[in-house]
């Protein structure tokens, strides 16, 4: 099998993969970097960039990490969200992604999000977010192409335990959905 800047990725990650720390997560943080600077005249990048599919799984370890990559197009939203339990990387590859994160805030009056900040991921840049970390991401280009690294199932953690919370606007404001 030939080496490829993905087969090197997972391999750094499973040599790394332990508990949740500081380390791991800069750790797999860098990795995700390195990936995105792949050369796009490696089979799988090439393959992954001319077809631009929604979402791909790359990478699937059993009953842990896994990595996807996003085709997306300018303006494409994904509202105010955490991962429940679980903490991402979003690494871009081509193009660029805006990410902002907020803070939830509750008093007397209303449950509500604060923006904290805003950031450009361009190539070769990654970012992590920790569980319960909000965020929400829009593509700030043309076209990109997103790798998120998650260390768990997020499709399980979301649609079986009901672990993620998205937020819904309502009177100008982010807010928690209505039970």
């Amino acid at each position: 099998m030939t080496e490829t800047a993905l087969t090197r990725f997972v391999a750094a990650v499973r040599a790394d993969w332990g508990p949740i720390s500081s380390e791991l997560v800069a750790r797999c943080r860098g990795h995700l970097d390195d990936l995105s600077l792949a050369s796009e005249g490696e089979e799988w990048l090439a393959a992954l960039l001319a077809e631009r599919p929604a979402t791909r799984e790359l990478h699937r370890e059993a009953d842990s990490f896994m990595l996807l990559a996003h085709a997306e197009k300018l303006g494409l939203y994904r509202p105010p969200h955490d991962h429940g339990r679980a903490w991402v990387v979003y690494g871009v590859q081509s193009g660029a992604l805006e990410i902002c994160t907020y803070a939830r805030v509750s008093d007397a009056n209303s449950d509500h999000l604060v923006r904290r900040d805003t950031t450009l991921l361009k190539p070769g840049q990654a970012r992590a977010y920790l569980p319960g970390d909000i965020h929400d991401t829009r593509c700030a280009t043309d076209d990109a192409m997103v790798f998120r690294f998650t260390e768990r199932d997020l499709r399980h953690e979301d649609q079986v335990e009901r672990k993620v919370m998205r937020f819904v606007e309502r009177d100008g404001a982010w807010r928690v959905p209505l039970s």
